[in-house]
């Protein structure tokens, strides 16, 4: 299953964008990039991307059950995903998208976060998804990078 999956990203990334940024719900503000950068690519050295407007695309595998400010994208690559996070309340993300293919144009943030800090972060994950959280098991601080998401096309 996960190797069809994965073939249907890798075919829908051969054949680009064209047309697609007019077809599907659009997010927020219009795309203006033409080009997409693969998410493995961001992946590998992310901070050459930082501060950089992208264009990105991928299947939804999450949506924030709470507000719709985030969803994560699978990568071109196996087990690889990036996080698209907007403003609350600019662009809401339907639960209903999960499972379609997105087009998102945004910009790439890197966080260095202490220890607390990604308990904090967890602990509000956790919750945001109904699950229990054990802060014993951070153990440091992390790094992690994010896409600032300034518009969205959902397919249909």
């Amino acid at each position: 299953m996960k190797s069809k999956l994965l073939m249907v990203v890798f075919i829908f990334f051969l054949y680009g964008t064209t047309g697609f940024a007019d077809e599907g719900e659009k997010y927020g503000k219009k795309i203006t990039l033409n080009d997409t950068t693969m998410i493995s690519t961001i992946l590998e050295t992310p901070d050459k991307f930082v501060g950089k407007k992208l264009l990105v695309k991928g299947l939804i595998l999450e949506v924030c059950p709470k507000r719709g400010c985030w969803i994560n994208l699978a990568s071109d690559k196996e087990f690889q995903k990036m996080r698209i996070k907007v403003k609350d309340g600019e662009i809401v993300f339907p639960m209903e998208a999960k499972g379609k293919t997105a087009l998102v144009e945004g910009e790439l943030q890197k966080f260095d976060l202490t220890k607390e800090q990604v308990i904090k972060m967890k602990q509000h994950q956790a919750e945001e998804k109904g699950e229990e959280f054990d802060a014993s098991t951070v153990k440091s601080g992390e790094t992690f990078y994010q896409i600032q998401g300034l518009g969205a096309v959902i397919t249909k």
